[in-house]
């Protein structure tokens, strides 16, 4: 049987066999590790998602130390790699409550180990979304959105997508509220995805709703990103809206 640590080469070895060194730069750029930027000073090693999710499939039984040693990781892909074998293991779970919880608590205690926007998108609806759907705890998202953290602000909005996927629209809207003059693009993102999701999966009368009471101090990004599957017209009515005009 294989030691904590030998399991955590044993999987930074099997990345590093699927890893392409001349997607690196690219990757680099496209995910701001620059000076200053949001993910300065993370590393990559040039994975795919679908290699990266065959991989963590192998891992999804590791000790929970183990997944928290590649979710310490510098390597950017080392970290997404814990996040989706915690996803292979939630929903592997699937009639085992304290078997998922215990995925839930465990994710939730490395949540700002989920520091880029692609950790929190291919985990957060699949775990806290999914548990979510299941126990209507939604507290949890709401002191996530209060967080002091991007990230752990991103995971409560991106969270309500698994939510959405069930029809339930109520978090997504609060958290939308919250995050109304948020100025982090992000979360403005992040919140107008969520949004036009709300829009396209559960009533598109929810989505025109919400925008009539706050289109006109929305940042331009979270706008233009909730109405993008509005017909033409009515984008144009939206973003001509109150302060965005002057914006």
């Amino acid at each position: 049987m294989k030691s904590n640590n030998e399991l955590v080469a044993l999987w930074q070895s099997e990345l590093n066999r699927v890893a392409h060194p001349q997607k690196v730069e690219a990757l680099s750029r496209f995910f701001k590790t620059g000076v200053g930027e949001y993910a300065a000073g993370d590393v990559f090693i040039g994975v795919t998602v679908p290699d990266n999710r065959g991989v963590a499939k192998m891992f999804h039984d590791a000790p929970f130390e183990v997944i928290a040693e590649m979710l310490s990781s510098r390597v950017h892909e080392h970290r997404l790699s814990g996040f989706l074998a915690l996803v292979q293991r939630f929903k592997r779970a699937r009639c085992d409550a304290q078997g998922r919880m215990e995925v839930v608590d465990f994710y939730l205690r490395h949540a700002r180990d989920a520091n880029n926007w692609d950790l929190v998108d291919l985990s957060a609806p699949y775990i806290i979304g999914a548990h979510l759907a299941d126990t209507h705890e939604y507290d949890m998202l709401y002191r996530l959105a209060a967080s002091d953290d991007l990230w752990e602000q991103r995971i409560a909005i991106v969270a309500t997508w698994g939510l959405l996927r069930v029809g339930v629209a109520g978090p997504t809207m609060e958290i939308a509220q919250r995050y109304i003059t948020h100025g982090h693009d992000l979360i403005q993102k992040a919140t107008g995805w969520m949004l036009r999701e709300m829009g396209k999966r559960v009533s598109t009368g929810y989505l025109c709703d919400f925008l009539d009471k706050h289109a006109a101090v929305m940042p331009r990004t979270m706008l233009r990103y909730a109405i993008e599957k509005l017909p033409a017209q009515v984008r144009k009515e939206y973003m001509s809206k109150g302060k965005l005009s002057r914006k």
